[in-house]
């Protein structure tokens, strides 16, 4: 009996731990299957969270390309205003809606619209996106349907162009034909979007040549550089060129600061240094730039195979070219023009500070036949068109941005500081060169790079730019071969706009409104004559132009045909070249007092040149997550 009663009781505990361990069995696993359930909820709520993130960034995007797109095309604010102005969380704007399938769908729109400190070259736009997933698709959220809100600033401004930073910018294909190393010498940097080429020759450029990607030309650029052109080393162009007043000098460490100082962030735009390198993750000296990526190279002569090094596999891509259409625009933009420098860099008073814009050429007439300064512009424009001569003893006098609404014919001395702005053509038919001229030499007792941008920024200073294009030489002896050849297809180029509509090719041949051809003047031939020829009838030609010259068609013509070559202190910009030089040497020196010290700091001299269109992400704010467990 003892035994027995022993056995049942051994029984009984072996019910009990097994009945206890089920039980654990069955806490754990529903505790597991609980903990799986809350991490699958948990894992279907963040993927939710993360797709509907994309969902709000594809309407973020959606809206932003909708004021992008025109914007890009027109190169001002007036659409973009007319569709923004008074646009809150209560009344957005430019709604639009759409969906990713098998994901979610989106409605965003501008709830906000406004220009920063009055700044009219600026516009701050805040876009909200609600991305929800849109379980009973009737294309709107409800209230058992997961979404998310997101905010977006993004600032659209018309900047200072890039175009402004080249020697030489073609928006179609650069090419340089048929010129030795000693026939052209580049000082600065080029670039082309589309392809660039050096043919029949190699010219020697110290600076970077730069090509890219443009499927919008017709043909489309791939965006190569054909082959690298001859170059100096740093060592042979400081021999060569810092004895010169009009060339960027050679990077000295010394005088310029040791690569990764505070010294060489400033000044490293505004030197030539032969050898390229990576540095803070830009290039710093001469590199070929193209669809391919960022190289070094070295060819001191035709004779040696270029040395090669990649440096950089990431594709360039296209600068935005400002555009001139809008007249009107700069009209006002001469007319409402008040000089806001109040003082030099040097701390020294501006003379020029809060006057208008304005022309002046001197008229012996006047002054009972004594001469004296004749004032052309009524608010800065001139309605017509101008012919403009200086002298060094009495040079046309200019300042600001002045608009003339057709043509101007010019050559001679220029004093100031400005900017025209032609409706037309800008014909140069002569030398072009300053009274006072920079320097960018330490001499004179400049001894610092601050110096010399302290004396150079009071030196005079032209931009020439015109609606229809820059011709150079006296356009009455342009023939079919030279140059007009290169004035039309197949040399210029057609391309698509930003909707894809053609633009067709110039043609210096087609007639405008005026009955006139392209290229020539709407000036009577025999003005333009008078102005063009010496008092034997024989083309004076153009040797040497001081000014910026920028165009929304060619720029071309012909240079030296009187000998003696070709000088270019400045930059040329156009969207074809077409220029023949009919004897040599040409050589193009960059004038970089228009390029932008920095984002805090405005270029050396800013005279309302044609800016670009750009647009800059800002801010980027979550404003909630909400996920419906029952609506799954």
């Amino acid at each position: 009996m003892q035994l027995l009663r022993k056995h049942r009781t051994r029984r009984g505990y072996a019910m009990v731990t097994t009945f206890g361990i089920l039980t654990l069995v069955a806490v754990a696993g529903v505790s597991y299957v609980n903990s799986a359930t809350q991490t699958v909820r948990l894992s279907k709520r963040q993927t939710e969270e993360v797709q509907l993130t994309h969902v709000c960034e594809a309407g973020v995007q959606s809206v932003l390309r909708s004021l992008w797109r025109p914007f890009k095309i027109d190169q001002n604010f007036f659409d973009m205003d007319d569709w923004c102005t008074g646009a809150s969380y209560g009344s957005a704007a430019v709604v639009t809606s759409g969906t990713i399938p098998n994901i979610g769908a989106f409605s965003a729109g501008v709830i906000g619209y406004a220009s920063p400190n009055n700044d009219p070259y600026s516009r701050i736009v805040t876009v909200r996106a609600v991305g929800f997933i849109d379980r009973n698709g009737n294309g709107q959220l409800d209230g058992t349907e997961t979404s998310k809100v997101v905010d977006v600033s993004a600032r659209f401004e018309l900047a200072r162009s890039q175009v402004f930073d080249y020697t030489y910018f073609i928006n179609n294909y650069g090419w340089m034909d048929g010129f030795a190393a000693n026939q052209l010498i580049v000082n600065g940097d080029m670039r082309a979007n589309g392809n660039f080429d050096f043919l029949n020759g190699s010219p020697t450029v110290n600076g970077s040549v730069i090509a890219c990607n443009n499927d919008k030309l017709d043909p489309g650029a791939p965006g190569n550089i054909n082959m690298a052109p001859v170059k100096q080393t740093t060592s042979s162009y400081i021999s060569s060129f810092n004895n010169s007043a009009r060339v960027r000098q050679g990077y000295d460490p010394v005088r310029h600061g040791a690569v990764g100082s505070t010294s060489f962030e400033q000044n490293r735009d505004f030197v030539f240094e032969s050898a390229a390198s990576l540095q803070t993750n830009r290039a710093f000296g001469a590199a070929m730039m193209d669809a391919r990526g960022v190289r070094g190279w070295s060819r001191v002569n035709t004779a040696e195979t270029p040395t090669v090094t990649t440096l950089d596999t990431s594709p360039t891509q296209e600068v935005v070219m400002p555009d001139l259409s809008d007249l009107p625009y700069y009209q006002g933009l001469s007319g409402n023009y008040r000089n806001p420098k109040q003082t030099w860099q040097d701390g020294s008073a501006n003379p020029n500070f809060n006057q208008v814009a304005y022309l002046e050429v001197w008229d012996p007439s006047l002054n009972g036949g004594a001469g004296a300064y004749k004032r052309l512009t009524t608010n800065g424009v001139i309605d017509g068109s101008a012919v403009l001569v200086g002298t060094s003893t009495n040079p046309i006098r200019i300042h600001g941005p002045v608009t003339i609404t057709q043509d101007v014919v010019m050559k001679g001395v220029v004093q100031g500081q400005g900017t025209i702005y032609t409706g037309r053509n800008v014909h140069i038919v002569g030398n072009i060169t300053y009274r006072n001229a920079p320097d960018f030499r330490y001499t004179g007792g400049r001894s610092s790079m601050q110096a010399v941008e302290n004396f150079n920024e009071k030196r005079d200073f032209l931009g020439l730019a015109a609606r229809g294009s820059v011709i150079l030489g006296n356009p009455l002896t342009f023939t079919d071969s030279y140059p007009l050849y290169y004035m039309m297809p197949p040399f210029t180029k057609g391309r698509y706009d930003e909707n894809g509509n053609y633009i067709p090719a110039y043609n210096a041949k087609n007639r405008d409104s005026t009955g006139r051809m392209l290229y020539q003047s709407v000036i009577p031939d025999a003005t333009l004559r008078s102005v063009a020829t010496d008092s034997q009838g024989r083309d004076i030609g153009v040797n040497t132009v001081d000014a910026i010259l920028y165009t929304n068609f060619v720029g071309g013509g012909n240079v030296g045909t009187a000998g003696g070559g070709m000088t270019l202190n400045g930059t040329i910009i156009s969207k074809d070249e077409a220029i023949v030089a009919w004897s040599l040497p040409v050589r193009l020196n960059y004038d970089n007092r228009i390029r932008e010290r920095s984002i805090s700091r405005t270029p050396l001299i800013d005279l309302q040149l044609p800016r670009s269109p750009v647009m800059l992400r800002s801010t980027w704010q979550d404003r909630g997550f909400r996920y419906q467990r029952g609506a799954q």
